[in-house]
């Protein structure tokens, strides 16, 4: 089977692990970017568009198509979300439709969808400028969410306790998302929605991440993972445990708010990675992207719950149903973080042997590369990479995998 693999922007190298996950699956995968480096992946399965307009895309994937006869298109980059609802449509291949991915990929048009769609969600208003901000967070009452419309990985988002926080915040918000990379890589030609910021009201309990698949009528928690960071004021979502602490009631709750939210987003067959917090004891729809979530969910999926994410995108990208049912964890204790160091250009990144060969370590992958720049809040959100461990509890994992990640050791170039 083929299956064609899609980025407008290529970001660096991140996606490479997971493109080589679905060849292992016997996929014969090949890859088009928009704009993209040379010898990304093996010659002759990849090709460079030249260019991030949608139409230079879809016409590199339709000629493209053509000679190879793809069974299905598919990404993993937030930032390919609508180029790929446009090649499939283009070439005929199953998808969620353009209407679904823009409503899925721009926050605004996500809340309007959950408001239609009677999912609970928290309350929100699109802000053209500071002024508006201030009001609608004195409307909603502090602390609020500050959050771009078109971000992801939390670039920019920021609780704000006070207006004199806020007057702050929205000015680097504004700033900052006119160059946020995730913004920059998306496709052009196509109406994205607005893009700006969104005031939502704070909800106060704990945060869930969950990877679900939406199958015609119903919908599968495949797995339930446990955000458990201390939280400040800027969201690095860097801490995780699987299996999950909510209860069979719970599961049922969050499991109807995801179901609603992906009816409300016209989601019929996807994967899909959401996110829920729970308020005054329910749970409500942070977000629900049209794509496997990042860093090593995937393989607490498989570990904690027997579910695995990246086969159900390659039987959804080619229209066959995933083999899933609801639910039922293995068991088995996971923790995982991201790898955070401070700002600056990267010179060098050391993982020591007994790191990379604990076989208690399921993933380590450092994404920052020699010259690479980290810009951490309020400037940004950039990580050094993943790791996860597995334990006999929930301490023991989250022993092992802070202390084998204390274990990496960074030299910078510059520091700001």
């Amino acid at each position: 089977m083929k299956l064609l693999a899609v980025e407008a922007v290529q970001n660096g190298t991140y996606y490479a692990s997971r493109y080589q996950q679905i060849t292992d699956l016997g996929v014969d995968l090949h890859v088009l970017n928009g704009e993209g480096t040379p010898d990304f992946w093996p010659a002759p399965r990849y090709r460079v568009a030249g260019s991030r307009h949608v139409d230079a895309i879809t016409a590199a994937a339709r000629q493209w198509h053509q000679q190879e006869d793809f069974a299905g298109v598919l990404t993993f980059s937030e930032s390919g979300v609508v180029a790929v609802a446009a090649v499939a449509q283009a070439l005929g291949l199953p998808g969620i439709g353009l209407e679904a991915a823009r409503t899925s990929r721009n926050k605004l048009l996500m809340r309007e969808a959950h408001e239609r769609g009677g999912a609970a969600h928290p309350e929100f208003a699109f802000v053209a400028d500071r002024d508006q901000a201030l009001a609608v967070a004195g409307k909603f009452g502090y602390p609020v969410i500050l959050k771009p419309t078109l971000g992801a990985a939390s670039n920019f988002v920021f609780r704000v306790d006070s207006p004199d926080q806020m007057a702050q915040r929205f000015d680097q918000a504004s700033a900052g998302i006119q160059t946020m990379s995730w913004y920059l890589m998306e496709t052009e030609g196509v109406d994205l929605g607005p893009h700006g910021l969104l005031v939502e009201s704070f909800l106060d309990g704990d945060e869930y991440l969950i990877e679900a698949l939406a199958w015609d009528d119903e919908v599968y928690l495949g797995s339930v993972v446990d955000r458990i960071t201390v939280e400040g004021d800027t969201f690095d979502d860097d801490v995780h445990h699987a299996p999950t602490a909510l209860t069979p009631t719970q599961l049922a709750d969050v499991q109807r708010v995801v179901a609603a939210g992906a009816r409300a987003q016209g989601l019929r067959r996807c994967a899909m990675h959401a996110e829920v917090r729970f308020h005054d004891g329910r749970p409500h729809l942070l977000e629900i992207a049209v794509r496997p979530g990042g860093g090593g969910l995937d393989h607490m999926a498989r570990l904690s719950a027997g579910y695995d994410p990246i086969q159900a995108v390659v039987d959804v990208a080619s229209g066959r149903r995933p083999a899933v049912d609801h639910y039922q964890p293995t068991g088995v204790h996971t923790a995982a973080m991201c790898l955070l160091c401070a700002s600056g250009t990267i010179d060098r990144v050391e993982v020591p042997a007994e790191a990379r060969d604990d076989p208690r370590i399921f993933f380590l992958k450092v994404t920052a590369t020699p010259g690479d720049v980290i810009l951490r809040p309020p400037a940004g959100n950039n990580i050094l990479g993943f790791l996860g461990a597995t334990g006999t509890s929930l301490d023991d994992a989250l022993d092992v995998a802070v202390r084998r990640a204390g274990q990496i050791q960074v030299e910078f170039r510059d520091r700001p």
